[in-house]
């Protein structure tokens, strides 16, 4: 059952974390005969918030507070069953969040 692509989201908090995740993946998929196109960086998505420090008081005072979504995309062309099997195998850390899209 082969396929024309497959199309991988990875999203993290931490960018070395997501990295690590990438390269595994490619190194992978080199190994078992496919090709890859990426990885592609995709826009940071920041989300940012504005705390006053006291409830009371002292309105100029204000904390702010920034979490940043780092992504990546991979597409894998030329897919062989033992690139599906290999990617099924992978173990990647906890805070990387995956998407798999087959695209015939």
């Amino acid at each position: 059952m082969e396929q024309d692509k497959i199309r991988i989201k990875l999203k993290s908090y931490d960018y070395k974390l997501l990295d690590q995740s990438v390269k595994q993946i490619v190194e992978t998929v080199k190994r078992t005969g496919s090709s890859v196109k990426g990885p592609i960086p995709l826009p940071t998505s920041r989300r940012r918030w504005v705390v006053l420090r006291s409830p009371h008081k002292f309105d100029q005072s204000r904390e702010h507070f920034e979490i940043r979504e780092f992504k990546r995309m991979l597409d894998i062309v030329k897919i062989t069953p033992q690139t599906i099997e290999s990617l099924m195998e992978i173990s990647l850390p906890a805070g990387v969040d995956i998407e798999v899209k087959m695209r015939g």
